[in-house]
């Protein structure tokens, strides 16, 4: 109860500081912005190796190197993304529509760390807030607490250094359940970023307010007959074995069409692929899903595939990159169908990629919708069905997946929070960016003047009372009246007129 108390009145304070750094920030110009978005990214990657080492001993998730290539990814690639878009000022203007659009920051991000990518994710998050002109509060799983403060902590440094206020960038010391709630729920606080389980992200999405949140993955790798099979192969164990497994862009299981499936087995055992015995395979589901069947076992997540192969109660080879499973069905009957986070991939064998897309779409509805997909395939008309037709807005083609759908092997905006849409539950289908986290404002002049038709002759809106707004239609009217009239017509006017002139001098 003390800690809950201590965390929930750390997040009020540093919401607080981060509201009122934040109004301050505001005012800041674009090049000041850029200025100290630049210096955060920069002292990020001077510590990409450092923090990479603080991140695996501390979770015991991952792999090391590839840890360093996500915060060098988090902080090189993602500050060379954003540093040319526009987030001060006016960002659009259309002249013939008489429209202007201000860029306004949302105010503090509540920023929720998940333990499997915490430093990468610690270092995008604070760079897209920033480049918005907001402030950030993040709040870190309380297993990957200290190397997410200490990430923040560099950061809020370099930037205080660039120019920033005290507390624009700021981490929850002694994070809680109840202290990540009351940030989320904060009235300082004026959206969430929420990367981790399901029940986390619900929270974020009942907090009360605006949230982007990104739950599982549940990644299928189709590799169609006109593949080429040890590229796609390649690729797949590439994504599956980065960083232990981890991240939700992850392949989690191969659908391989029927004519190679041979050809695919045989260059997984090239790369050095465990292949799993049915006996095997059933270990592998007692150690990995708890009773009940809901989750993955903590244990073996970020794990690598040695250690999992001993807690399931096997031995594999020293060298073995990655252990594969054969699957039949997708559901509660096949326990491995689902996210694992871990290096163990499912594999299904379909006759043809009509069947294969149908086991993706399986796969996907299971949990995972809207998230990604990935095709290895020559057919580009196999390619376009895939595109058209599949539930994932990430498709990533002849690649792999884990590093595609960030942005990293793709040219998908570089991103660590990637949005399902609305069939995963999330209101955006994006990569999220600096430019999801601005309001705009706009400025609109009347193109369509409004004639009452109540009214009835001319409309004061339409004459104005100025003299410079009615001058154009009155002398448009005069023109009009000039043309049509006859020479006839004309001189009787004049007559008229100068008959009631004497008349009224007499």
């Amino acid at each position: 109860m003390d800690a809950d108390l201590r965390s929930i009145q750390e997040a009020r304070d540093l919401v607080v500081r981060a509201a009122e750094a934040q109004r301050a920030f505001a005012r800041a110009d674009q090049r000041t912005v850029d200025a100290i978005v630049t210096a955060m990214a920069r002292a990020a990657s001077a510590e990409a190796e450092r923090l990479a080492r603080l991140a695996v001993d501390e979770t015991g998730m991952g792999v090391y190197e590839h840890k360093i290539l996500k915060n060098k990814f988090a902080s090189d690639h993602v500050l060379a993304y954003i540093l040319p878009l526009q987030t001060v000022g006016i960002i659009r203007e259309d002249k013939a529509r008489k429209l202007k659009e201000l860029a306004v920051p949302m105010g503090v991000v509540a920023a929720i760390i998940p333990t499997t990518n915490p430093t990468s994710t610690a270092i995008y998050k604070a760079l897209i807030a920033v480049k918005a002109r907001n402030a950030c509060v993040m709040s870190p799983h309380p297993r990957a607490t200290k190397c997410v403060v200490e990430t923040v902590r560099v950061m809020a440094e370099a930037a205080v250094a660039a120019g920033a206020p005290p507390g624009l960038v700021s981490c929850v010391t002694a994070p809680t359940l109840d202290g990540t709630l009351e940030l989320m729920r904060h009235d300082l606080t004026a959206i969430i970023l929420a990367t981790g389980g399901k029940d986390l992200v619900r929270s974020a999405y009942s907090a009360g307010k605006p949230a982007y949140g990104v739950g599982p993955g549940n990644v299928p790798a189709i590799i169609e007959r006109t593949a080429r099979i040890d590229k796609a192969v390649a690729d797949v164990v590439d994504g599956k074995t980065f960083d232990a497994g981890v991240l939700c862009s992850s392949e989690q299981s191969i659908v391989c069409d029927a004519p190679v499936a041979a050809a695919v087995r045989a260059a997984l055992v090239r790369e050095r692929a465990h292949m799993c015995t049915p006996d095997e395979k059933r270990a592998l589901e007692r150690a990995m899903i708890p009773p009940g069947g809901k989750g993955i076992n903590t244990a073996v997540v970020g794990k690598q595939p040695q250690e999992i192969a001993r807690l399931a109660g096997f031995s594999i080879a020293p060298d073995a990159k990655l252990l594969v499973v054969d699957l039949k069905t997708v559901g509660r009957d096949e326990l491995l169908s689902r996210e694992k986070l871990s290096p163990v991939l499912g594999f299904y064998v379909e006759d043809g990629w009509e069947r294969c897309c149908q086991r993706a779409i399986e796969l996907l509805t299971l949990g995972g919708i809207g998230h990604s997909l990935v095709i290895h395939s020559e057919d580009e008309r196999v390619i376009d069905a895939f595109f058209h037709e599949k539930p994932a807005f990430r498709i990533s083609v002849n690649t792999n997946s884990a590093l595609g759908a960030v942005g990293f092997t793709t040219g998908f905006a570089p991103a660590m929070t990637l949005g399902p849409g609305t069939w995963g539950g999330s209101s955006t289908s994006d990569n999220i960016t600096p430019l999801h986290l601005i309001n705009i404002k706009r400025l609109g002049g009347e193109i369509h003047p409004y004639h009452d038709p109540l009214r009835g002759g001319s409309s004061p809106r339409a004459s104005g009372t100025s003299t410079q707004a009615a001058a154009p239609p009155r002398a448009a009217r005069t023109t009009a009246v000039d043309v049509s009239l006859a020479g006839a017509e004309v001189q009787r006017i004049v007559d008229d007129f100068l008959r009631d002139f004497r008349g009224a001098r007499r």
